[in-house]
């Protein structure tokens, strides 16, 4: 191929997709964000009601924290639909970034509510109020059971999605809270000392923190085009450089157009070949399966000296 074309191939080897299919009703994937979206509202209004009633701020507090969850959903599931729409105009990748927004605002949001729980928590450790154990526990099951079973339509292709695992995160920190509520509220019946609820409050907010602190350090990669997890660029490098005629590799780049899709584009020096579309198809098809990288924009270059490429130099952008 003569220096400067290019040829594109693109690959959605991750599950993602396009296409006018979305418009005959909801992937599998979005009816877990409406199930879970519906579920935690209605038990966000059933909190509220009963942090009230019970005169509990662990429970008014635990609401805080769910309806921050549920806008996490919101987020992760309106950046699922813009993901699917097609490219056009000025948007060449479609809407596909929206995931890796979603994902890093899921994060934030899982921060601030772990922020708002140790703040409660400290505040009842100076001043303990007396907690109405009984109905405390009880909507905390409740919570277990309607936080768990949401954790459960995201358990699946979690590993292959930041946006779905950062959901599930949610859930899981969700069902953790409630379950510590309920152990609090025991210890509390059982012996009286009221600082136990604000101590299991801090406890969560720990584990909270080590778990989103995962995602948002990823998150934040994909948004800076940091190469992704389980993608080496060497071994990228190495495996075009090992292909038929190929003298030379450089201006290799690896990047998240999403969360579940990876892009590449690199300039493969071939002297003396010609134009070859088996051996693009090819190699396409190799980054594909060997590395998961679906998008693929490959330059082919004679190596003439008179023209060298202005991006050849490692330092070179």
């Amino acid at each position: 191929m003569p220096h400067g074309d290019h040829h594109h191939h693109h690959g959605h080897g991750h599950g993602h997709e396009h296409g006018p299919g979305h418009s005959h009703g909801p992937a599998p994937g979005e009816r877990g964000f409406a199930l879970g979206i519906s579920l935690n509202l209605g038990f966000v209004a059933l909190e509220v009601v009963a942090g009230l009633v019970a005169g509990s701020m662990a429970l008014l507090a635990d609401a805080g924290h769910n309806l921050s969850d549920v806008l996490g959903l919101v987020l992760a599931w309106v950046a699922v639909r813009l993901a699917r729409r097609l490219p056009g105009g000025r948007r060449t990748y479609g809407w596909h970034r929206g995931t890796i927004l979603a994902a890093l605002g899921n994060a934030m949001l899982l921060l601030v509510a772990v922020g708002a729980i140790a703040l409660e928590s400290v505040q009842r450790l100076m001043e303990p109020a007396p907690v109405a154990t009984g109905f405390m526990m009880a909507v905390a099951a409740a919570g277990i059971l309607v936080n768990g079973g949401t954790a459960l339509l995201f358990a699946r292709g979690r590993e292959a999605d930041i946006n779905r695992r950062g959901a599930y995160l949610h859930m899981v920190a969700d069902a953790g809270v409630s379950a510590g509520v309920v152990v609090g509220g025991l210890l509390i019946r059982l012996t009286g000392w009221d600082w136990i609820d604000p101590v299991a409050g801090l406890v969560i907010a720990g584990v909270i923190l080590v778990g989103t602190w995962g995602l948002l350090r990823e998150s934040i990669d994909l948004a800076m085009d940091v190469v992704p997890r389980g993608i080496e660029p060497e071994a990228v490098s190495t495996w075009l450089a090992g292909q038929p005629g190929v003298a030379e590799v450089h201006d290799l780049h690896i990047w998240a157009i999403s969360t579940t899709e990876t892009a590449l584009t690199a300039h493969l020096v071939r002297p003396g070949a010609a134009v070859d579309d088996g051996f693009l198809s090819a190699v396409q098809r190799g980054l594909r399966e060997h590395f998961g990288i679906g998008h693929a924009t490959l330059q082919v270059e004679q190596g003439d000296p008179a023209h060298p490429c202005a991006l050849a130099p490692a330092e070179a952008l």
